[in-house]
């Protein structure tokens, strides 16, 4: 049984500006597929998860006047699913799955959605894998990052957000706002990584990418502390054709996975070789069959790629990062 007094705490932290609940979207559902199962006739709803944690109390900065707008959630249908998408994110934040106590590690995982920058694929890339980590002793904090391509901008409609300014100003947040609770979460602030799939991974990617040791004079404490990642990992990541990011023997490690038929693997491979050559520490996984947006597909099981959050875990554990 998970750890009453863990769920309470991430409910009175949240409680300082707790969110609006997601409303249905009138505009979806999006990727509609003709070959594709058939869309629920009923409205999608968001699954139970705990209470969710703003990333900053008033409002993401440039965010605050929409900061209590509802999300929208909406059926996204592809050729062998349909499964719901959350977007209009205008106040980013973290949703918290706290081990029990007696199990905890120490170490903390964020999980940056996918979705194109347009959605998040909120369950099998998110609260799915959430629950999973916090099972073995291991906390996991979904992060709404706010989308570039947000799916819910009216048509014709300027996008009021960037990858580069306002996804990344996110993923660092998230860094840093776990460490400035990680006594309260049970958490190490020595282990404190990041993990996103495809355009989720972009955000990783730069979270590990573009980190900072923090300001030593801002007026949030939050805002004091580094945000570099104790280690990163994109999973059939997008981003790696970036001329931006400069990885060194300060990168900090990283694991990598993605699947032979989906259009990553040159690209991941030529990542890995970079890291290599940089003196980065890093394993990859590529595995025969899966696609694109695998995530924690339950439905799926005699597939190899089905276990790759295990290979994942053992890494931690290899790494150091599981020890109590």
């Amino acid at each position: 049984m998970k750890s009453l007094l863990f769920v309470l705490l991430a409910v009175a932290v949240s409680a300082r500006a707790e969110l609006p609940a997601a409303q249905p979207s009138p505009t979806r559902p999006v990727n509609v597929d003709p070959k594709g199962p058939p869309i629920p006739a009923a409205a999608p709803v968001e699954s139970a998860h705990p209470a969710s944690i703003p990333l900053w109390a008033k409002g993401a900065p440039g965010s605050e006047a929409r900061k209590d707008e509802p999300e929208s959630i909406s059926w996204r249908q592809e050729p062998d699913i349909v499964f719901p998408v959350i977007s209009n994110i205008h106040n980013p934040s973290l949703t918290p799955y706290l081990p029990a106590k007696d199990k905890a590690t120490g170490c903390a995982v964020i999980i940056a959605p996918g979705g194109g920058h347009m959605q998040h694929t909120i369950d099998r890339e998110g609260y799915d894998l959430g629950k999973w980590f916090a099972e073995r002793g291991i906390a996991a904090f979904v992060l709404k990052y706010r989308l570039a391509r947000d799916g819910s901008t009216p048509t014709g409609a300027p996008q009021p957000y960037t990858v580069d300014r306002d996804a990344l100003a996110d993923g660092k947040r998230a860094v840093r706002l776990i460490r400035a609770h990680a006594a309260e979460w049970g958490v190490n602030p020595a282990r404190v990584g990041i993990m996103g799939f495809s355009a989720g991974g972009e955000v990783a990617l730069l979270t590990a990418g573009k980190a900072d040791a923090g300001d030593a004079a801002a007026a949030d404490p939050v805002e004091r502390l580094s945000s570099r990642p104790d280690f990163f990992a994109p999973i059939y990541s997008g981003g790696f054709n970036r001329a931006d990011l400069t990885w060194t023997r300060d990168t900090p490690p990283a694991f990598l996975s993605c699947a032979y038929d989906d259009r990553m693997p040159e690209q991941m491979v030529a990542f890995f070789v970079t890291l290599r050559k940089a003196g980065v520490p890093a394993e990859l996984h590529i595995y025969n069959s899966g696609g694109h947006g695998y995530g924690v597909r339950t439905d799926r099981p005699n597939l190899p790629v089905s276990t790759w959050h295990y290979r994942f875990a053992e890494w931690l554990g290899e790494r150091g990062f599981l020890r109590k």
